[in-house]
């Protein structure tokens, strides 16, 4: 079974997380795409999370990681894309449950808040944690709106 294609992205407050978490998952054989930001120089994160969201959607990735400074921006501007599912997760029994209740499919990290090596603990237990189904099937589907 091959691994799942993660797409990582960051604000200026999350790139050196971003930098440390992608080495981390490659190095573990993942494929990971980068949309950035690419140096600490100040962005506007919605210019990085659209294409990552666009590209879980689209299914070119299984997974997205986004990281900003309180994790806020990055979840509100991903979840206005109708496939993404982004939860903030600030410890691993949050991404765990983001994954396992919420089949979340955006992890969203707080830089100013975590650690890296608790940023790695909560990728790899989001990374590796099934959606549950059941009762939680009924829930995820009434996330979603109408046209």
């Amino acid at each position: 079974m091959s691994l799942p294609k993660i797409a990582i992205g960051c604000d200026h407050a999350g790139f050196v997380l971003k930098e440390d978490l992608k080495s981390k998952l490659q190095d573990a054989g993942y494929h990971v795409k980068d949309f950035g930001t690419y140096t600490l120089e100040s962005v506007d994160y919605p210019d990085y999370v659209h294409p990552l969201a666009e590209s879980v959607e689209k299914k070119e990735n299984n997974f997205g990681i986004l990281i900003c400074g309180s994790a806020n921006g990055v979840a509100m501007t991903a979840n206005k894309h109708q496939g993404i599912r982004a939860a903030i997760a600030w410890n691993t029994e949050v991404a765990s449950l983001a994954r396992q209740h919420n089949n979340a499919n955006v992890i969203c990290l707080p830089a100013r808040f975590i650690e890296a090596p608790d940023a790695e603990e909560m990728v790899r237990v989001f990374l590796s944690t099934a959606f549950e189904g059941g009762r939680h099937t009924r829930r995820v589907e009434k996330m979603k709106l109408e046209a």
